[in-house]
């Protein structure tokens, strides 16, 4: 009784274990297109889109920011507008995009990609399908209202996902984005390791992964461009990122 008692917990550490490596680790395994792919399926010999930045020909990366917007999003602006850096935001409705309409529309006035991160976090692969397309639909309706463009991009809480929400982003309109570095920026609010994260995992193509909702991450902002830069790195949407090709509904994309 006693060994089949060690055996049962032991299986139980082992299943929190993989949880929590999961919960941490985020991006699910599933089949992406990565930029280059996306690039590389655009009609041969078609013009960079988005501005006058060719990633075929530059080294790009993006600049990602999930959950806001937050009372640190007007700094995080100031920043990118100093910087002459356009980011992607992937905002949630409750409690964000409701409680800060004025920065939506600043962040879409200032050039950026306002994109979603669906209505409340919820774990879209543990929900009904009617809560998935809730989820979803709700943070796009707010956003058009708000900007006059409705977003076609998001981002699945903890990078969740499955054959299923693909079916339904694709069915609303929607492109799935991941990522390839994250500086776990929930863990810590020390900006130097936030920017050494990003710095070590950063390569051509990226996507990085910052939360402006937390207290050390937009003062690691600065410090991360111009180090990004002095290595050549050229900073752009996600769209710009996948230019000339187009995020399509229903695909994930990730470096």
């Amino acid at each position: 009784m006693r060994q089949g008692r060690r055996r049962f917990r032991a299986a139980a550490l082992a299943s929190a274990t993989l949880s929590l490596t999961l919960a941490l680790s985020g991006c699910a395994e599933v089949d992406a297109t990565a930029p280059s792919a996306a690039r590389a399926e655009a009609a041969h010999g078609a013009p960079a889109q988005w501005g006058t930045v060719d990633c075929r020909e530059a080294k790009c990366v993006a600049l990602t920011f999930d959950a806001g917007p937050s009372e640190n999003s007007a700094r995080l602006l100031d920043i990118l507008k100093e910087k002459k850096v356009p980011a992607t935001f992937f905002l949630l409705g409750k409690r964000h995009i409701e409680k800060y309409p004025e920065l939506v529309k600043r962040m879409a006035a200032e050039g950026h990609e306002v994109a979603s991160h669906t209505w409340d976090h919820k774990i879209l692969t543990r929900i009904s399908d009617a809560q998935i397309r809730e989820e979803l639909k709700r943070p796009n309706d707010a956003i058009e209202r708000l900007t006059g463009h409705r977003p076609t991009l998001m981002r699945p809480p903890q990078g969740r996902t499955d054959a299923n929400v693909h079916e339904i982003a694709k069915e609303l309109g929607l492109a799935e984005v991941l990522w390839s570095v994250t500086a776990k920026d929930y863990t810590t609010d020390d900006s130097a390791l936030i920017t050494r994260r990003v710095l070590d995992q950063t390569t051509r193509d990226g996507i990085i992964l910052l939360h402006d909702i937390y207290a050390g991450t937009v003062p690691a902002v600065p410090g991360i461009i111009d180090a990004l830069k002095e290595r050549g790195y050229v900073f752009v949407t996600v769209p710009q990122l996948l230019a000339p090709g187009r995020a399509e509904p229903g695909k994930v994309y990730r470096p």
